[in-house]
This record gives C-alpha cells, sequence and structure tokens, in this order.
C-alpha cells in the first residue's frame, strides 16, 4: 500500500535548520519534581495528562483501577478520585487514552491469562468526579488488553493474543463491537510460541493501525472498511529472526512524518521508513547494548512505553531498570542518547512513561525480579526547562517563492522573484538524503521527478544572503 503521508510539522534532518533548540539536550536541566507513591498491590502502568489542559492525571493504576490526582500544585499532587475494578466488570486497568471529555481504559490483565481482554468508557468532564459510562467484555474471557486508542467514534484495543479488535463508540453509553482481526502468528518465522504474538502498541492514523504486534514486529492494518479490517504491511528486524529464531519484542509506537520510532524492548530502539507501508525498512538503529548479542535477562535497559516531543526534537523512552532515556532526534535516523534520569543500579524501574508541556510522568513498578528487579510502584512526575526556538538558525522564506505543482506527480517548478542571480536549491528526502539540485536562471528552474517513491521531499538553499525551506509532496498519477 502506498500512502502519501502529509505532515504538520517538519522535521530537523541532517544540517538542515528548520526549527533548531537553542537549548542542547544535556543541558535541559531535568529534574525530580514530585512523587506519587502506590501500593504494590496497585501497580502504576501508564499515565497521561488531561488532554484539554485541565491540571489532572489520570493514571491506570492496575489493580487498583482508576486513580485521578490534581496538578494545580505541581510539586504536592494529590489524589482526589478513584473509580475501583468493582465499576469496570471487575477488570484490572492496564492501560488508558483520553477523547474529548472521556478516559478509554483498557482492561484486563495480560500479566496472566485469568482475565478478559475488556475496555470502559470515562467521563470526566468533571475530573474530580469520573463516572463509569460503559464497560465491554471480550467473549472469549481471557487474554487481557495492552492497549487502547480513539480515532472518531471508534475506539482501538489491543487485545493481546485476541489481537486488535474494532469498537463502536458513538453512543457513550453502549459499546458495540464492530470487529475483530487477529494477524497470523506464522511470521516472520513459522509454528512460534503462540503467547509470544500479542496487540500491544499502537499508532491510529485515518483508520490505519500501526500496531506493533510483540514477536510478530510491526503490523499495518487497514480498517477503512471496520467491518473487514486487513493487512497490508509487515516489518521486522532481520537481524532478530535469520540465521536464528531470537527474542524480540515490538512493544510501543511513534510516528513522526513518514518514520516510526518503535521501542523493542532490550533491543533498544528501531527507526522504520513507512513511506511505502507494504515495503518498510530499516532506517536507524539506537541499540547501545549490541542486540541481539546481548541478553533480555541481564540487559540493563527494556524499552516500553515511548513519547514524542516535536517541540524540541526528542524521544522519551522508559527503559524498565534505566528508568528514562532521553534520545535526540535532530537527526531523524540517527536517535543520540542526550541525557536519562535514574539508573540501573536504584533497584526500581520503570514500565510508561508521558509527557505533557515541559512535564515528563514516570511510572515504576514492583517486580519479582524478571526481567530487572523493583521494589516500588507509583509516579515520579519530572519537570525540564522549556525549549527555546531559536530564529538565527531557522530558514527563511524568500519574497516571491513559487512551488508548483505542489503536491507533484513528475516534475516540480520554482520561481522565485527575490533570487536574483542563479541558484542552486538542493532537493532532499526525509532522511536528508539529496536526490537532485534545481538550478536558478533569472528566477525559474525545474527538476524531473518521475520515478521517486511516494512521500515528502524539501527543498533547501544554503545562499549566503537568503535561506528557504519548503515542503513538497511526490504522488503517483
Amino acid at each position: 500500500m502506498n500512502r502519501v503521508i502529509i505532515c504538520l510539522f517538519l522535521p530537523v534532518l541532517g544540517a538542515i535548520s528548520l526549527s533548531a533548540s537553542a537549548q542542547n539536550c544535556a543541558d535541559m536541566n531535568l529534574q525530580w519534581e514530585a512523587d506519587m507513591p502506590a501500593a504494590c498491590s496497585g501497580l502504576t502502568l501508564t499515565m497521561t495528562h488531561d488532554q484539554s489542559g485541565k491540571p489532572y492525571l489520570y493514571v491506570a493504576n492496575k489493580e487498583a483501577g482508576l486513580t485521578v490526582y490534581d496538578l494545580s500544585t505541581p510539586s504536592f499532587p494529590t489524589q482526589v478520585a478513584s473509580i475501583p475494578l468493582a465499576q469496570l466488570d471487575s477488570l484490572q486497568v492496564m492501560n488508558l487514552s483520553q477523547y474529548g471529555d472521556y478516559i478509554y481504559l483498557a482492561t484486563g490483565t495480560h500479566f496472566n491469562n485469568n482475565e478478559s481482554s475488556g475496555m470502559a468508557i470515562v467521563n470526566v468532564s468533571d475530573p474530580v468526579s469520573p463516572v463509569v459510562t460503559a464497560t465491554w467484555k471480550h467473549p472469549t474471557g481471557t487474554g487481557g488488553s495492552g492497549i487502547v486508542k480513539v480515532e472518531d467514534n471508534m475506539a482501538y484495543l489491543g487485545a493481546m493474543g485476541n489481537g486488535l479488535v474494532l469498537l463502536d463508540v458513538t453512543n457513550k453509553d453502549s459499546i458495540r463491537l464492530v470487529s475483530t482481526f487477529i494477524p497470523d502468528i506464522n511470521w516472520p518465522v513459522n509454528n512460534p510460541t503462540a503467547s509470544l504474538y500479542n496487540a500491544r502498541g499502537m499508532v491510529v492514523q485515518d483508520s490505519i493501525v500501526y500496531l506493533c504486534y510483540d514477536a510478530g514486529g510491526l503490523r499495518i492494518i487497514n480498517c477503512t472498511d471496520p467491518l473487514h479490517p486487513r493487512e497490508t504491511g509487515r516489518y521486522c528486524n532481520p537481524v532478530m529472526y535469520t540465521p536464528i529464531n531470537r527474542p524480540r519484542a515490538y512493544n510501543n509506537i511513534v510516528i513522526r512524518d513518514t518514520l516510526a520510532y518503535v521501542t523493542v524492548d532490550y533491543c533498544g530502539l528501531e527507526v522504520i521508513d513507512i513511506r511505502d507501508t507494504s515495503i518498510m525498512t530499516l532506517a536507524g538503529w539506537w541499540n547501545p547494548y549490541d542486540c541481539p548479542n546481548n541478553n533480555w535477562f541481564t540487559s540493563p535497559s527494556h524499552a516500553n512505553e515511548i513519547a514524542l516531543d516535536t517541540t524540541c526534537n526528542r524521544l522519551y523512552l522508559s527503559t524498565g531498570k534505566s528508568d528514562l532515556m532521553v534520545l535526540d532526534i535532530s537527526d531523524p535516523t540517527t536517535p543520540d542518547s542526550c541525557n536519562f534520569y535514574g539508573g540501573a543500579d536504584n533497584n526500581i524501574g520503570t514500565w510508561g512513561v508521558s509527557l505533557y508541556d515541559h512535564h515528563i510522568y514516570l511510572s515504576y513498578i514492583c517486580t519479582l525480579g524478571v526481567p530487572f528487579a523493583s521494589n516500588w510502584s507509583g509516579i515520579k512526575s519530572l519537570v525540564f526547562d522549556p525549549c527555546i526556538t531559536s530564529t538565527q538558525n531557522m530558514e527563511k522564506p524568500l519574497t516571491g517563492l513559487t512551488i508548483y505543482p505542489n503536491p507533484m506527480h513528475d516534475d516540480v517548478n520554482v520561481e522565485c522573484i527575490g533570487c536574483g542571480q542563479a541558484q542552486e536549491i538542493r532537493v532532499l528526502d526525509v532522511t536528508g538524503k539529496e536526490i537532485g539540485t534545481i538550478r536558478l536562471e533569472q528566477g525559474k528552474g525545474k527538476l524531473h521527478m518521475a520515478g521517486l517513491t511516494d512521500g515528502i521531499y524539501f527543498l533547501v538553499s544554503k545562499d549566503t544572503e537568503q535561506r528557504i525551506h519548503e515542503k513538497i509532496v511526490h504522488m503517483t498519477r
């Protein structure tokens, strides 16, 4: 499947200075702000700040249900509400997301196989008085849930071994099952251990689900016809299954333009080119611990949840025993470790991470020592200095610049009234690779671009007096 992905923001690519932060990642001044402790009998798995800007934090508190914290004074958070399991079909809360005035809960523990996959809707228009409006249980009665995302009136439940479940949530008082799709487990290897194939992390964009399928890699599920979801692409790093079938766990994902950043447990983070989702390729790999030559049990890092900071060009990873790793993605395909919080020797470990404004929230879990030891559960709130955008290095548009057609199929034309003498404009793909140049003669130039892969390209000029940076989109006729 070829998809043209038109972004709402532009990445920093190599030497291009689009929206360069004046703050170095190593100098972000990352500081502890507050603790929100929980009992080990009520693990904090993940959380989200109220997306409408209200000063509240919603926490998936596993055995303790949903909890709500008042963050009006960020350094002194206060629990103000909770929804117990008795109101959630007695299913533990594993994940959550917010859409409008509603929190959607992925329910049913996947730490064992004793609970159904489930979902609940909670009205948080008044965060201190949350109200459960509907619940749903998978008919199998086993499997648990890993994640839930909502787009418009459709909820997408990552139901672990039960696959991807589509639920109609138009009526917030009644959840309706639309369809279920279980990806093939006989890939990338045949006859695998079925329990290792689970619908976990995901991103949903325009009814396309980018699904982390655990040992089954990254799957693309087209849900534009919600009654008949279909897989249109799949990816797994060949190093992980050839020539030996090695342990792998594709856990979570964020997308920026035509690149997917995917956490792969003890194997760090992969950068996957998704311009053509039917033929995805590895564009980069943050692999500090020499995976797969390292060991799942002894690795100091188990990357699980991930948050994207587009303002600062950073990724924040919950990394288990190592707590938090911060990666600089100013060069989008070469993530670089640039900061951290915690460490491998503090006897506590993380599960989740979320970002809001210049605050980071880390959830910690208690464990029995596998794959790491951790003796504390709760939320740690961290704060860092806001990024300051430098206008000195930003590309500035030229007066009278015209680019057409855009989107384009074969040729792209550039006219620039204010360009003066002859000038060269470089054409770069999303990875920063130069694929051609346009030479302006008397302010006009053309480049033949037939045969290019569908996607986003950039026109860049490094003239000493004026600079431009413009985005163009290539579409197959």
